[in-house]
């Protein structure tokens, strides 16, 4: 039975990923776009992102093909999979689960390309530390951050690498119009933040904010409204750039929990009503304001 399940899974994949190559071949021949969304096509991330990473790999010059992606825990699902399976890119991936960490290295992909995994519960103060313990450091092509929490803090504490294109996660609840992330708490995590699981990581404007400061442009979202793309400014060429306002997608999650952990799926202005008056650092005043 497992040499059956085994051999329908490799098959499984192998037609995924041929879809894949022809779908990435198809994003190489595409012009500059207004609306990144229009790139989009999924193999292995949550949505359209293994379409837009395509497209923008395509449309700039990246002599490191060197990625790194946090919070990826079983690997699966995640923005860097098909870079690695598709463009036989090198990575390294962080999460804080053994169990993650062991299945990935039980993986194929674990031998079949060069892949490290790092182990840890990811703060402000260990992030660098961490990324040069995994051999990296200096000029890399994509740099994915989804921790659902200390996001914001996180890409602001990182030195040690200097990513051609950022993909950060941005909490769309947070609306587009004030730069509000959470308050830094290394050891934060969402589920335990709020009943709700929808008071974690930062606004759009927020991460905008940040980019700035780093010397990054804001590209766009994706059609979820959960991911912003950055690319340094050095390598924008014509691409096209927004502001926080005019590139923000509002998301249609609907994975809010009750008070007793059940989901209620509160949709549209029901999910800020819900985190009103919680605590949050505005990036751009420097002060603590409430929702």
């Amino acid at each position: 039975m497992y040499h059956s399940l085994y051999t329908s899974r490799k098959i499984q994949q192998t037609d995924i990923l041929l879809l894949g190559k022809l779908l990435a071949r198809q994003n190489k021949q595409l012009p500059i776009l207004r609306d990144l969304a229009e790139a989009e096509f999924k193999v292995f991330s949550q949505s359209g992102d293994d379409g837009i990473i395509q497209y923008l790999i395509h449309k700039i010059a990246i002599p490191n093909k060197i990625f790194i992606e946090f919070g990826v825990e079983n690997y699966v699902e995640s923005n860097t999979r098909f870079l690695l399976k598709n463009d036989n890119w090198s990575g390294l991936l962080i999460d804080g689960g053994q169990k993650s960490i062991d299945y990935i290295k039980s993986d194929d992909i674990y031998y079949q390309h060069n892949l490290e995994v790092v182990q840890s519960f990811i703060t402000a103060e260990n992030i660098n530390d961490l990324i040069t313990a995994g051999g990296l450091s200096g000029e890399i092509g994509l740099l994915s951050i989804d921790i659902d929490g200390n996001d914001y803090w996180i890409w602001k504490a990182i030195q040690a690498v200097q990513p051609v294109i950022v993909v950060v996660e941005y909490n769309s609840v947070l609306g587009k119009e004030r730069a509000l992330t959470v308050p830094y708490k290394a050891d934060f995590i969402r589920e335990h933040a709020h009943y709700s699981h929808l008071y974690f990581g930062a606004s759009l404007k927020a991460l905008c904010v940040l980019a700035e400061e780093k010397g990054y442009a804001f590209v766009g979202s994706n059609s979820y409204g959960n991911n912003a793309y950055f690319v340094r400014k050095e390598h924008v060429g014509e691409l096209q750039v927004f502001s926080a306002e005019a590139g923000y997608v509002k998301s249609h999650f609907r994975e809010s929990r009750d008070r007793k952990g059940q989901l209620n799926y509160l949709s549209g202005d029901e999910r800020y009503a819900c985190i009103k008056g919680l605590p949050v650092y505005n990036v751009e005043n420097n002060v603590m304001e409430s929702l």
